[in-house]
């Protein structure tokens, strides 16, 4: 049997948006290192209902690391310590005995606080609503093989799509910058034929979308990159910017 490990928690608490928030002291005598970091958070809100107390608001919902709905900030990095890994699948076995961790929401204006350590990152769908997807008739499902695709630019475009709009990129940018995140849902379609007759409106849209909600400017920091649990490349950047720039220069759209 693995032996249990004392944690002190300080965890970020706020009831709403407009109200001040702040951090409140937790310590966990027993944490099992075979934990995964959120069933952590389960046993903490299972005392705390058994003491009569508010427990710890926080996201969460398949918990294997594919969904993009948890997030917390753990000693200041985005899902914390372990690279290419969300919280949901982080392991207590990543901690040692005596640790003092600091859990906070994804810090953003873009991102309003919805209580405690949950975030509202409906921008993200705004973003998406914009112009992530293709209008052209689909019909039945093709072939596998139908539409001829180079492995490269195939590989490229999955690359892309991995993408599971967390917000990760956001809350590790000193700019709060949506930047990866837009980048990897043009991206991936503008990789690809279906992608094609919409590829400069696309790229239009989402991008002022972006800027509408308040995220900040890029100025390739690449924390974005180093915090993603994806491993996107900020080379999705410089191809969204690539076709923004054709796009306003060759494709003019009228924007709201």
């Amino acid at each position: 049997m693995s032996e249990t490990m004392k944690l002190v928690l300080n965890v970020w608490r706020q009831p709403d948006a407009t109200t001040k928030g702040d951090f409140e002291r937790f310590e966990i005598p027993d944490v099992s290192p075979d934990m995964s970091f959120l069933e952590m958070l389960d046993v903490l809100n299972e005392r705390l209902t058994q003491k009569g107390q508010e427990t710890i608001a926080f996201d969460h919902d398949c918990r294997e690391g594919i969904c993009g709905t948890c997030g917390i900030v753990i000693n200041g990095v985005p899902h914390g310590p372990q690279k290419l890994t969300t919280t949901c699948q982080l392991h207590m076995r990543k901690f040692k005995d005596g640790d003092e961790l600091w859990l906070e929401p994804w810090r953003s204006t873009a991102f309003p606080v919805i209580k405690d350590l949950v975030v509202d990152r409906s921008s993200f769908d705004r973003i998406i609503q914009a112009g992530g997807f293709i209008s052209v008739g689909a019909g039945s499902a093709p072939d596998a093989n139908a539409i001829p695709i180079g492995k490269e630019v195939a590989e490229q475009a999955m690359d892309a799509a991995a993408c599971i709009g967390c917000g990760a990129c956001v809350a590790a940018c000193p700019n709060a910058s949506a930047m990866l995140f837009t980048a990897a849902k043009v991206g991936h379609l503008g990789l690809l034929p279906q992608g094609q007759p919409e590829r400069y409106e696309r790229v239009q849209k989402m991008v002022a979308t972006m800027d509408n909600e308040n995220f900040g400017a890029c100025t390739n920091h690449a924390e974005c990159e180093a915090s993603c649990p994806k491993g996107i490349s900020i080379d999705f950047i410089a191809m969204m910017n690539r076709d923004l720039l054709k796009g306003a220069v060759q494709h003019p759209i009228e924007l709201d």
